[in-house]
């Protein structure tokens, strides 16, 4: 068992918005921990609207993707959304027989499908996201500007440190979707 590490040297005072000098293992397992309750916490409150629709996370991971994006090719949803083609083939599948999705074919190349959400299909995101938004929106504003800031930086961080193809936060911008 290695000795334990002598507690962090910080030059200030701890406390929201202080830069730490030295964070521990304890620091970094905590993080990790709060991350996976967080995600599974706000995943969950669309759970019980997503089986009123018999959808899943993947249908609405997909809807999201596509609502951000509309017109958006099955190749680019695949390095959007970091799944085998096999995955996406079933639920794509589902939300085009339930009609919450189209497919069009492009213009400039007839062989790329691009997917748009049908009106229903925008109806029920649009659902989906305003649920999740209220509680993000509760959360925001209770922990301030600065936390917020803090936040994205730190979410920006994770997602360019990923080695995953085709994930960066300079992919695309988003759309402005702060009105309900």
């Amino acid at each position: 068992m290695a000795p334990p590490r002598p507690p962090p040297t910080r030059g200030t005072a701890t406390g929201a918005g202080v830069e730490l000098l030295f964070l521990r293992d304890e620091d970094m397992r905590q993080a990790q921990d709060l991350l996976m309750l967080a995600c599974r916490a706000f995943n969950a409150l669309i759970d019980e609207e997503l089986q009123v629709h018999g959808l899943g996370h993947a249908h609405y991971r997909i809807m999201q993707a596509i609502a951000l994006q509309p017109g958006l090719a099955v190749g680019g949803l695949l390095g959007t959304l970091g799944i085998t083609k096999q995955s996406l083939n079933r639920a794509l599948g589902e939300l085009l027989t339930l009609g919450l999705l189209r497919q069009q074919t492009a213009a400039q190349d007839r062989r790329r499908k691009q997917l748009y959400l049908t009106p229903r299909g925008m109806e029920i995101e649009s659902r989906l996201f305003s649920l999740q938004r209220e509680v993000l929106l509760r959360a925001y504003r209770k922990a301030g500007g600065k936390a917020v800031d803090g936040f994205r930086r730190v979410m920006r961080g994770l997602i360019d440190e990923s080695d995953t193809p085709g994930v960066s936060t300079g992919a695309s911008p988003l759309p402005d979707r702060s009105t309900p």
